[in-house]
């Protein structure tokens, strides 16, 4: 009668799908491989940051099928919490470059477009930084208030979170179709070098698939923290959720499209900064 009383913190939420679990683990070891050799390789901040992305998500999703799998881990409050954070919170990782990338492509145009105070605003890379920070920030402490008292301050604040992320994640799509319109430009040319690359050549395309991910998944994210009180629809959250990151994942691996070469060589004539 004793275990009558212990709440399963994850079958509550929604989390029951081992294999699922696993499965997403797995998917992320390639591109994990792929990128942290990249980091060795090739001086690239861009690359360094996905790659903590799927460090990020291999840990959530090992979390996530020993939540559904053991029954005491499923009990365990603190154990769901920091599944939910890594789940919510790594999320910058994977939007910060596609937006960089984005910026950088643009720079790289001879038809720059218009500058007045709102592009200047929306391509300030640190305020777009610091805005993703207070996203994370927001996320993490909301994760962690989850006592009587205070859960419904934790739920305003990972709504709030939320929101700036799909905020920011709306403001890179529009990048991207401004870059777009601008590359098909009959007067626009890159300054392209030699021997270009898949991902230098067709990388606009690239970066659009990589934005319709991205908004998928973070259109499901607020559609679905808005109704906090019904569990996790798992037929939904890995296709919608979960599948987008990691397809957009994939899209980074492109070649040419994020990796920057050692000092004193250049992409598209400039170097890409983060």
């Amino acid at each position: 009668m004793s275990g009558s009383s212990t709440v399963n913190f994850a079958s509550a939420t929604g989390i029951d799908s081992v294999a699922g679990a696993i499965i997403f683990a797995v998917l992320y070891v390639p591109p994990l491989g792929y990128f942290a050799f990249q980091s060795f390789k090739l001086r690239s901040r861009i690359v360094i940051v996905l790659t903590l992305f799927c460090a990020i998500r291999i840990a959530a999703f090992i979390i996530r099928a020993i939540l559904a799998g053991v029954e005491s881990a499923g009990e365990n409050l603190g154990l769901l919490i920091a599944d939910d954070i890594l789940i919510g919170v790594g999320f910058f990782s994977l939007l910060y470059p596609a937006y960089a990338l984005v910026l950088d492509r643009e720079e790289s145009l001879d038809n720059q477009p218009p500058r007045n105070i709102i592009s200047s605003i929306t391509r300030n890379r640190r305020v777009f930084r610091m805005i993703m920070a207070l996203a994370v920030a927001l996320g993490i402490t909301g994760s962690n208030l989850t006592s009587p008292s205070n859960i419904d301050t934790g739920l305003a604040l990972r709504k709030a979170s939320t929101i700036i992320f799909l905020v920011l994640t709306i403001l890179q799509a529009i990048r991207t179709l401004i870059l777009i319109k601008i590359e098909l430009s009959v007067s626009s040319r890159y300054r392209r070098a030699a021997n270009e690359s898949f991902g230098t050549t067709h990388g606009v395309y690239i970066l659009l698939a990589i934005s319709v991910f991205l908004m998928i998944r973070e259109i499901y994210s607020t559609v679905t923290i808005s109704s906090p009180t019904k569990p996790t629809n798992e037929k939904t959250w890995y296709p919608l959720f979960a599948l987008p990151e990691w397809l957009a994942v994939i899209c980074y691996a492109t070649p040419g499209l994020s990796l920057v070469l050692s000092p004193g060589r250049e992409i598209w004539n400039y170097r890409i900064r983060l």
